[in-house]
């Protein structure tokens, strides 16, 4: 497969097919007598492995070491397991880092709309800081097990 059709077929682009390849992350390929790259079929289910892992947070080097080795007939299955659930895990990470930046930004956007309206500039922020202070002391509320019933 020529790496125009490859590109249309993956939603990628050429250049970054190329760098794909000269980063090793998919199979160096052979050329034709033209000079044309001619992938292999199975080079459209390695980029669609490549983007979704990027989009879930792998960087390429992490990439790399996960993908089949062909060399060796398939996965690492250990490694890809490890690296799957540390990944699952920074994410959960992060959606507890984002829900409590929006929990300080909900209350503060509230504070500010129905602060006193008789207090001096100075105090109307002091009272809207006491808002977001008070928040952040409160206790968060445990997480439910995860085969709690709902």
């Amino acid at each position: 497969m020529k790496i125009g059709d490859l590109a249309k077929q993956s939603g990628l682009t050429a250049s970054r097919i190329r760098f794909y390849e000269a980063s090793g992350l998919i199979q160096a390929v052979d050329r034709k007598a033209n000079g044309y790259r001619d992938y292999p079929p199975e080079a459209l289910a390695i980029l669609d492995i490549i983007a979704s892992a990027q989009n879930a947070g792998f960087t390429l080097d992490e990439i790399r070491h996960l993908l089949p080795v062909a060399s060796k007939g398939g996965w690492h299955h250990e490694e890809l397991v490890e690296a799957i659930e540390h990944k699952i895990a920074e994410i959960e990470g992060m959606q507890r880092r984002l829900a409590a930046t929006k929990k300080q930004l909900a209350t503060a956007l509230n504070s500010i709309k129905n602060r006193p309206e008789d207090l001096s500039c100075v105090d109307r922020a002091k009272w809207v800081l006491e808002r977001l202070h008070s928040e952040e002391a409160k206790p968060s509320k445990p997480a439910k097990p995860s085969g709690a019933s709902r």
